[in-house]
């Protein structure tokens, strides 16, 4: 059954549609005789307000977007996505507040979706991730004065608020334990080189490498499971020969790890291995893996509150969430050579 209109309204009524609108508003403009007859066809149709159109013009939120433009296939397994999520739902539920999701493999598409969501009304606001080297998006956000928080940064996020962490602290104290062991040549099998927290992580861990007199390579994959696999062999291959590895997430550190042990190469005896943010995988590998950890959902959690903020009309400034630490368990130890 089709949904009534304030067009429908006014064609019974027989009266424009600026007049519903005051009627159904609660203001000035029309009689109490038409306010009445309008009120009444409204109920006698089932007519409800649009929730989202309400929530704009009083300054409230009742839905708010997330992006996510990345494979299906390799966000589905990724532990880091749901922690955030969960977060960021959690925020929102306390609040009565919704999320309109939408996945995309072709991150030019992005940009339009924004442009659309915001000419439609149908967000309030938006939590902007995986912020990249240049990003359009930010310029766009900005353009539109469309309200938007972004899960990263700060450096790059133009005048959006920020929420993000230091991962250049928290890559040094990677490097700092390796050193400490007497490893002399690590590598690290990072995420998309486009990602600017992919560039932030590469250039610390080559600054602190360097410091310690170590030798350190960077080399990217998609984040996904087989991708970090094969990485894992070309590097164990290569002339180079790292004693340590250290992922850009839990998924790929456990397919490395897994094909580093079906490769004869044993863990941590042979090869050192860390993951970046800890989740049960770390936990259910053997051995269990030395990961950096920080509370994700409480991470998603604090963006959303901001952009609930922001959207409400508050002051927010970027905000540094506390530096992920480094949990040391069974896949590292000093290199056998």
């Amino acid at each position: 059954m089709k949904r009534p209109t304030i067009d429908d309204i006014a064609r019974r009524a027989g009266v424009s549609k600026g007049a519903v609108s005051f009627a159904l508003n609660g203001r000035p403009g029309v009689s109490a005789e038409t306010r009445d007859r309008i009120l009444s066809i409204a109920t006698e149709l089932g007519w409800q307000p649009s929730s989202v159109a309400r929530a704009l013009s009083e300054g409230r939120a009742d839905v708010l977007g997330l992006v996510v433009a990345r494979p299906a296939r390799t966000l589905g397994l990724e532990p880091f996505f749901m922690q955030l999520m969960s977060g960021i739902e959690a925020a929102l539920s306390a609040a009565s507040v919704g999320l309109l999701l939408q996945m995309t493999e072709d991150p030019q598409t992005e940009t339009g979706i924004y442009r659309r969501w915001w000419a439609q009304r149908r967000v309030a606001g938006v939590i902007l991730v995986d912020l990249r080297v240049d990003d359009p998006r930010v310029a766009v956000l900005e353009e539109l004065g469309m309200p938007a928080v972004v899960v990263g940064g700060p450096e790059g996020a133009g005048r959006l608020p920020a929420v993000w962490s230091d991962d250049a602290e928290a890559i040094g104290s990677v490097v700092e334990h390796l050193g400490a062991l007497g490893h002399r040549r690590i590598a690290r099998v990072a995420g998309p080189e486009v990602l600017r927290h992919t560039v932030v992580r590469t250039r610390a861990m080559e600054a602190a490498a360097a410091a310690r007199g170590m030798e350190s390579v960077t080399v990217h994959t998609d984040y996904g499971a087989d991708a970090g696999a094969d990485a894992t062999l070309r590097l164990l291959r290569s002339r180079y020969r790292p004693t340590a590895v250290v992922y850009d997430n839990d998924v790929m550190a456990v397919a490395g790890t897994a094909a580093a042990q079906n490769a004869g190469i044993a863990v941590p005896e042979r090869l050192s291995v860390v993951a970046w943010d800890d989740s049960a995988l770390c936990r259910l590998t053997r051995p269990h893996l030395t990961a950096v950890s920080r509370d994700i959902a409480a991470f998603g959690a604090r963006a959303a509150q901001s952009l609930l903020d922001l959207v409400a009309g508050a002051e927010v400034g970027s905000c540094r969430d506390a530096t992920p630490r480094l949990v040391v368990r069974g896949s590292t130890a000093p290199p056998a050579e």
